[in-house]
């Protein structure tokens, strides 16, 4: 199988070649001639114009969300993006020739619903119900890549921008490594009945409890949507203008007051929610002992010793006030930690497990699905939309830096090649690292506010790693069908080294010293077992988001291509033990470390939320206080990236820095069928189309893959490694635009 598909995969790449105009889509176009690539409807000027109203820095997804709401309300806007491929890190990338990969957002669920529907990236109509009781198996035959719509959960997605999901039901698996045969594992969907079944393995009272804990976070989550989709109260605006100016900055509150009201009595519960941490510790001096651990190690690995039941014993916050089976625990806390550098039991860990709870994908609170045709189709989706409305959106455009006034005033913005674009907005997509201590002048800012930017957590565990494989991997708790076609597990979340809390807090505690784990909390997800497309036949994309590894190494040590290769063999080891055979199928594997992260995707530190979500870093402070509301100390230039509120999971590209072209992490190619060894490096960008593909989200050599028709979706992300919300750009935009009349 291995050579079938590697032999597959080589002749794709040999075929196709550059394509054809007449494969493209009717009424688009890429310009000709320009030293960056253009995405212009018909009609619309084939060059950058030296003047818009509007000028957005980075083409993330939240940049293009801005611009398509901005040039929605009439403002000419022009998007700037530094890399050949247009989406920040909500991208499609062909690593190994025939693989499609999401390279580093991979899911969606919390792209806001007003996105959908204003932007008019998807039109929901309902259609009959399916019989209740459908099983998980029978569901996916109607979620076939190809379907255009979803026939089950009432909903008909209508794709007016080529935006099509592929949600997951079940959502998350999680095996189990333990002394019996087989293992057991945790498998959790929308069927609350089955899910409860499932749970019940480890615990019938967890099993009771789950419905009711469901039903808890939901209202703590309606409670805080409304706080998502509006700027944070301007606290300076409170003691300045005049009383009606005053007056007006207090509407502000609304969305607060409502929350409040809508908390009610259980407030005490839910700020516990959001300040404490998942899981509690602290010195045992009851004498009671924390459950013994008889997990094998990975193979190839030292086992992880167990705690120090003086220093980890359990106490029962949030999660332990509600559930005593530690691998539905575990399975639950991934959430609450994912993307953070923070254990299970770090204060305020509550709050990351709420963002991934609250996302909504076609009516279902808290699902997350894949992006059909890869993450690249979401970003493709809103530049679709923003175009449709008229603007201007550029890929290998590199910001160089703000333009200034005399008056301080945003001006505009100076490309790398000395090229100046006047505009009187300026959004920047980019980090607020980049943003105010690269692209701005240092002594135009307040040295105080300087100071706090610097001062921003940015520390990341992320390393993700991006696997081609020949077969579906084969879970010793689930092993594969005779004619290995994807089971309902294989669409999932599967959460590996999750059997208990412990493991997670000690995973955390070797990367605190500059190590990384040896155990690592792994997230493998397959999103060709439900969009076949993105793998030639027989073989699979996967995605590994993997943690605790630190930014910088112990002793200052660099992430060179050695630590690269040995984290990643640590990894395959783990999964090995989990599902035999696993490294036999890699035929490639993309490694990118918290540097390569910040190199590629222009996330500081790593950090997939441009910044870490602790509460002192939320709304009122994000990015520093006083300048949560999207504008900045700069009149006329304003932040619309995940470093402002609502601190979204989002992968956003950095302007200008970096490798040109957007660099590579290790991309190694497996020669044989054997995980380990050969192979050469391989680019991610694709020789044959050149800086012609990239602008549409994409990095393929096939013709089909350039058609804003295409059989393609949305992510985010993140994010757990994906997720994008949108809400930085919206909120955002709308804010330039008042400005923006009063001009």
């Amino acid at each position: 199988m291995a050579r079938h598909c590697g032999a597959m995969a080589a002749g794709l790449w040999a075929r196709l070649g550059m394509s054809c105009p007449s494969h493209w889509p009717r009424g688009w176009h890429l310009s000709p001639g320009l030293s960056g690539a253009r995405l212009a409807h018909a009609g619309a000027a084939d060059q950058l114009q030296r003047e818009y109203d509007a000028v957005v820095i980075g083409a993330g997804h939240n940049g293009l969300v801005a611009a398509a709401y901005l040039q929605q309300a009439g403002v000419r806007t022009a998007v700037l993006e530094k890399r050949h491929v247009l989406g920040g890190a909500a991208v499609t990338e062909e690593i190994v020739p025939g693989f499609k990969f999401s390279r580093a957002s991979y899911l969606l669920s919390l792209l806001r619903p007003q996105i959908y529907t204003e932007l008019e990236l998807q039109v929901l109509a309902p259609v009959p119900r399916r019989a209740a009781g459908t099983s998980w198996h029978a569901d996916r035959v109607n979620l076939l890549p190809s379907c255009p719509c979803r026939v089950g959960p009432a909903i008909l997605v209508l794709q007016r921008h080529g935006l099509r999901v592929l949600p997951r039901d079940p959502y998350s698996f999680t095996p189990l490594l333990e002394d019996r045969s087989p293992p057991r594992s945790l498998l959790l969907g929308h069927n609350m009945a089955q899910t409860q079944q499932q749970i019940a393995q480890f615990s019938q009272k967890d099993a009771q409890a789950y419905p009711e804990y469901e039903v808890f976070m939901g209202g703590l989550v309606s409670a805080l949507n409304p706080l998502l989709d509006a700027p944070p109260l301007d606290t300076a605006a409170l003691g300045q203008g005049s009383l009606l100016q005053r007056l007006r900055a207090l509407r502000a509150l609304q969305p607060l007051l409502r929350a409040g009201l809508a908390l009610g009595q259980q407030l005490p519960r839910y700020y516990e929610v959001l300040t404490a941490p998942i899981s509690k510790v602290s010195a045992s001096s009851s004498g009671v002992e924390p459950p013994a651990a008889s997990l094998p190690a990975c193979e190839g690995t030292a086992a992880a010793p167990h705690p120090d039941p003086r220093a980890l014993f359990f106490l029962g916050q949030i999660l332990d006030q509600w559930f005593e089976s530690e691998p539905l625990k575990a399975t639950l806390a991934t959430d609450a930690v994912i993307g953070a550098m923070a254990s299970p039991h770090t204060p305020g860990s509550g709050y990351v497990l709420l963002h991934h709870v609250m996302g909504e994908l076609e009516g279902q609170r808290g699902a997350w699905g894949y992006v059909a045709g890869g993450m690249g189709a979401l970003s493709q989706a809103i530049a679709h939309a923003a175009a449709a409305w008229g603007a201007h959106i550029f890929a290998e455009k590199a910001v160089c830096h703000v333009l200034l006034g005399r008056d301080g005033r945003a001006q505009g913005v100076t490309l790398q090649d000395g090229t100046e674009v006047r505009s009187k907005l300026v959004l920047s997509n980019a980090s607020p690292q980049i943003t105010f201590l690269e692209l701005i002048p240092q002594e135009q800012l307040p040295k105080d506010f300087v100071q706090r930017i610097q001062q921003v957590d940015t520390r990341s565990p992320v390393t993700k790693i991006n696997v081609a494989v020949d077969r579906l991997p084969s879970f010793l708790a689930a092993p594969n069908a005779r004619d290995g076609q994807p089971l309902p597990h294989h669409q999932c979340s599967i959460h590996l080294n999750c059997e208990g809390t412990h493991l997670l807090h000690q995973a955390f505690t070797e990367a605190t010293h500059g190590h990384p784990s040896s155990r690592p909390m792994i997230e493998l997800c397959i999103p060709s077992a439900l969009d076949p497309g993105l793998a030639p036949r027989g073989c699979h994309v996967v995605s590994l988001f993997t943690q605790y590894t630190p930014s910088v190494l112990a002793g200052g040590r660099p992430w060179d291509e050695q630590a690269r290769n040995a984290y990643a063999d640590t990894v395959f080891d783990c999964i090995e033990a989990y599902a035999p055979g696993f490294k036999a199928s890699v035929i490639g594997r993309d490694i990118l470390t918290p540097p390569d992260l910040e190199r590629i995707f222009g996330l500081p530190g790593g950090n997939i939320f441009h910044g870490g979500m602790s509460l002192d870093q939320l709304y009122f402070a994000r990015p520093v206080p006083s300048y949560s509301g999207y504008r900045s100390p700069i009149p006329g230039l304003y932040l619309c990236g995940s470093g402002a509120h609502p601190g979204e999971q989002g992968w956003e590209p950095e302007p200008s820095w970096g490798a040109a072209g957007g660099g590579q992490g290790h991309v190694e190619e497996v020669q044989g069928q054997h995980g380990a060894g050969g192979g050469g490096v391989h680019s991610p960008l694709c020789p044959r189309m050149g800086r012609q593909v990239g602008q549409l989200g994409w990095c393929s050599p096939g013709p089909h893959l350039l058609g804003l028709e295409l059989r393609t979706t949305p992510l985010f992300c993140s994010l757990a490694g994906g997720g994008v919300m949108g809400a930085a750009g919206r909120n955002a935009a709308q804010v330039a635009l008042q400005d923006f009349r009063r001009l």
